[in-house]
C-alpha cells in the first residue's frame, strides 16, 4: 500500500484547509485510514480516523467539531477538512493506513504511512 498525502499549507487562525490522502496497491488489506500530526520536537499524535468500509469516524478531543475525515472507497481517497484552524495545529499531518480497527488512535497501529504535508497556522 502507497500513501500520497497533500493539500498542506499557510492559514491564518480561524482559516480551513483540506487534506487529502490517495491510497494505492493492495487497498483491499486496509481497515482503517488516519490522520496523524506531528509538531517540531513533539512525538507524531493522532488526529482522526475512519473505517474503510464502513466509515465510521473517530476524533481526538482537540479537534472534534474542528475538523472531520471522509473517504471515497471509488477513488481510493481520505481527506481532513479542517476548520476554525489554531496555531497549535501547526504540524506535518501524515496519513496512515491500518489492516485492522483495533487501537487506531495508536501510531503503532498503522503499516503503512504517507509523506506528510506541512500545516502552519499563523496568528
Amino acid at each position: 500500500v502507497q500513501l500520497q498525502a497533500s493539500g498542506g499549507g499557510l492559514v491564518q487562525a480561524g482559516g480551513s484547509l483540506s487534506l487529502s490522502c490517495a491510497a494505492s496497491g493492495s487497498i483491499f488489506r486496509l481497515n482503517a485510514m488516519g490522520w496523524f500530526r506531528q509538531a517540531p520536537g513533539k512525538e507524531r499524535e493522532y488526529v482522526a480516523a475512519i473505517s474503510w468500509s464502513g466509515g465510521s469516524t473517530y476524533y481526538t478531543d482537540s479537534v472534534k467539531g474542528r475538523f472531520s475525515i471522509s473517504r471515497d472507497n471509488a477513488k481510493n481517497m481520505v481527506y481532513l477538512q479542517m476548520n476554525s484552524l489554531r496555531p497549535e495545529d501547526t504540524a506535518v499531518y501524515y496519513c496512515g493506513a491500518s489492516s485492522t480497527l483495533a487501537n487506531i488512535g495508536l501510531v503503532s497501529s498503522y503499516e503503512y504511512w504517507g509523506q506528510g504535508t506541512l500545516v502552519t497556522v499563523s496568528s
